[in-house]
């Protein structure tokens, strides 16, 4: 039992780790699949981290933080579709200019308006997204096995967290049962075919970079105002970078998406739990070695040990409707 209890909180951690990987990933996912790579989610977490925030810090109210979280990154996903889609520039640079601005601008706004060194002050009460128990959680808590998995995996999560992974079978359902995502995947593939059936692709991509913004702004809220008690410099930590990687990893699929960022997540809380751990044989780990396990993950995935991973044909590529 002392070993379901260490796998169990082993375990919590990964899915609270994996959360916001998770909700970037599939923010990607849409935007990719329209034929608009997006270096630059990254950046929109951080910024909805910020505004989420800070929102929440001066309203006391956590809802009014996730939608100061939201409004700032779909407004930076419409500047990137902007340049990428009407002005048809260089995707991936636009994507590395949100990052470069989203990093300097939250130190400075933070400095500026709360004298903390880039820090919001922190988020007490409702000002934060609270733990839900689950019906039934507390009476089941005694049941061998189930119980546990029940009332202390299961149960006691913010809302946000069963949020991101309900996004999953909807994510699946929009991309794969709706009209929209017929025409999503089908502009990511041949958008010339997509505008000679009489449907903008401008449009289309638009919507796709809008639900982008949507995901990365909840995954910044949930970092800033469900995970932690509010935003500090740099908090998103690569972790847009590494949802990329999920994606690849995934090959674009919504539930390969959720496995990988859980793979992720479990790697991440596994070195932030056992953090100078000595193994039989090896001895002590160095503690930089545990905390760049994610990323080390992600540097050989990306290497091309998870076999072909092809993208939309139409990704990157700005379309040039035909005269």
């Amino acid at each position: 039992m002392e070993f379901l209890g260490v796998l169990l909180q082993l375990l919590d951690a990964t899915i609270r780790v994996s959360v916001p990987l998770l909700l970037a990933a599939l923010a990607g996912l849409y935007s990719e699949r329209s034929g608009v790579f997006d270096i630059g989610l990254e950046g929109k977490m951080l910024a909805g981290a910020f505004a989420g925030a800070s929102a929440a810090a001066v309203t006391g109210s956590a809802w009014l933080g996730l939608m100061a979280a939201i409004a700032i990154s779909v407004f930076f996903a419409l500047v990137h579709g902007f340049a990428s889609i009407t002005h048809r520039g260089n995707q991936i640079v636009s994507g590395v200019a949100i990052n470069f601005i989203a990093a300097g601008s939250t130190i400075i706004l933070g400095q500026a308006w709360f004298r903390q060194g880039g820090r919001t002050p922190s988020l007490t009460g409702d000002a934060r997204f609270q733990s839900i128990t689950l019906p039934g959680a507390d009476a089941v808590s005694g049941v061998p096995i189930l119980g546990p998995i029940y009332s202390d995996l299961i149960s006691g999560h913010s809302l946000l967290v069963y949020a991101a992974f309900a996004m999953v079978p909807i994510t699946w359902w929009v991309l794969f049962r709706t009209r929209f995502g017929l025409r999503l995947r089908a502009v990511g593939e041949n958008p010339a075919a997509v505008d000679t059936a009489g449907i903008s692709v401008a449009w289309l991509r638009y919507r796709a970079v809008i639900c982008t913004g949507v995901l990365t702004g909840a995954a910044g809220a949930y970092l800033a105002v469900a995970q932690n008690a509010g935003f500090v410099k740099d908090m998103t930590a690569g972790k847009g970078f590494i949802a990329l990687a999920a994606l690849i990893f995934a090959k674009w699929r919504p539930v390969p998406v959720m496995f990988a960022c859980l793979l992720f997540g479990f790697l991440d809380a596994f070195a932030i739990r056992y953090q100078g751990l000595a193994f039989p044989g090896i001895g002590r780990v160095p503690v930089q070695l545990m905390q760049a396990l994610p990323y080390i993950l992600t540097v050989i995935l990306l290497a091309g040990f998870i076999g072909k991973a092809i993208p939309p044909r139409a990704g990157g590529v700005p379309y040039v409707k035909e005269r």
